[in-house]
């Protein structure tokens, strides 16, 4: 259900604008796409959490909210990005 540390170092690396770094948008929003898709498959088999569904939502609000921001700042970075994690708009 969480990310582990390997995997959010391996996203860290691969969407990181320059070296260490973990707070641009890009890294922030494919680290909250992992944990949005680990989440979703665990609403799968456990319908009636409704906890965990609150914070899926607010997830994904926050990713939404982010990929605003990266929209407004630099459209082709954000296209990038939703090319790279395959979300739809």
């Amino acid at each position: 259900m969480s990310i582990t540390k390997e995997r959010k170092q391996e996203l860290m690396q691969q969407f990181a604008t320059v070296p260490n770094d973990t707070g641009s948008p890009e890294v922030q929003i494919a680290v909250l796409t992992e944990r949005i898709l680990n989440l979703t498959e665990h609403m799968g088999t456990h319908a009636k959490d409704f906890h965990s569904r609150r914070g899926l939502l607010m997830m994904v609000g926050q990713r939404r909210r982010l990929l605003d921001y990266l929209k407004k700042k630099s459209f082709s970075r954000y296209q990038a990005v939703i090319q790279k994690l395959n979300i739809r708009r």
